[in-house]
């Protein structure tokens, strides 16, 4: 291992925030000259990774992810709960211009409290135009974390969407936050979102009690028809609010009941699925990108054949290969 790989990785592993936020930085470079020095300090800091509790959360731009972290982090720090972690990392990924690439990166701003708490690390990320609505390196930036010390990893996407559901392919528990009008929401959230769901929260609980009701018992019944038999998890609608700190210590339990029902060997069969899911995703990525930079002319030209009608995109991949 270079002297630079062993000086940050005896900072990470230390929990030094400043290693830590460099660590993460280098794995999130997508310059070239930086992935050697990235796969090394990989290396090193994996053995040390793989002990925390990961729990994603999506849900509707508005809904209210960061102001639920916040209230909920809060809480399992300051109120002397058991089974309560000790130190939380949350990796926000806020969504990128399409034009620029640029992103506000406003979770540090929304979760002010939590993220100047001594036990907690808040890293907002930009998704750089990556699907599933995490960033491009949000699997190694949690085993970073892990490796620092966290206990808690939280992964709060950009929003949901028809492909943002990567986040449930690299943490232990999946939670879907929707509003009150769950009506209209199940009509843009679509099927796909709710089977990876394992806890479903009715979020500003508190706006419309009638609403909230409704809202529980439809997506309590769309869970009922989605989740199989065999399902060692049935998963649950829970009413919260982040804002009155309402539903919260009933979320926490909720979730250490899911961890205990799966267990250590449901959960690492769980993660050993999730490595071979990104191994397939890493690796049709890599194979672009070399394809990409080693046929490039050839692929710009059958690009340009397509638009212009001349062949169908059918055949010109068949040329390609």
């Amino acid at each position: 291992m270079s002297s630079d790989a062993q000086q940050m990785q005896q900072g990470v592993l230390a929990g030094d925030r400043r290693a830590l936020s460099k660590a993460i930085t280098l794995l999130e470079s997508q310059n070239p000259a930086h992935r050697s020095l990235a796969r090394e300090l990989l290396e090193g800091i994996l053995p040390f990774s793989g002990k925390s509790k990961r729990i994603g959360i999506s849900g509707v731009p508005g809904v209210g992810k960061s102001t639920l972290i916040e209230a909920l982090g809060m809480l399992l720090l300051e109120g002397n709960l058991s089974q309560a972690p000790q130190k939380i990392a949350v990796l926000a990924v806020d969504p990128s211009s399409s034009r620029t690439g640029g992103s506000i990166l406003g979770d540090k701003t929304r979760m002010q409290q939590l993220a100047n708490h001594s036990q907690v690390f808040v890293r907002p990320s930009p998704a750089a135009g990556s699907l599933g609505g995490v960033a491009r390196r949000t699997l190694e930036c949690i085993l970073a974390c892990e490796a620092a010390g966290f206990d808690l990893i939280i992964v709060e996407t950009v929003g949901v969407g028809q492909s943002e559901t990567a986040v449930a392919q690299m943490t232990d528990l999946f939670m879907l936050l929707t509003l009150p009008n769950a009506g209209d929401e199940l009509q843009g959230i679509k099927r796909g979102i709710m089977e990876l769901a394992d806890l479903v929260v009715v979020h500003k609980a508190d706006l419309e009690f009638t609403a909230t009701q409704r809202a529980s018992a439809e997506l309590t019944a769309a869970l009922t028809l989605l989740t199989p038999h065999d399902a060692p998890w049935r998963p649950r609608v829970l009413q919260a609010s982040g804002q009155k700190a309402t539903g919260l210590l009933e979320l926490w339990q909720t979730c250490l009941e899911y961890f205990d029902t799966l267990g250590t060997a449901k959960l690492a069969q769980k993660r050993q699925n999730q490595q071979q899911f990104w191994f397939e995703n890493l690796l049709r990525e890599q194979l672009w990108e070399r394809f990409s930079l080693e046929q490039g002319v050839l692929l710009e030209l059958q690009r340009s054949r397509v638009g212009a009608g001349e062949i169908s995109a059918f055949l010109a991949v068949e040329e390609l290969f």
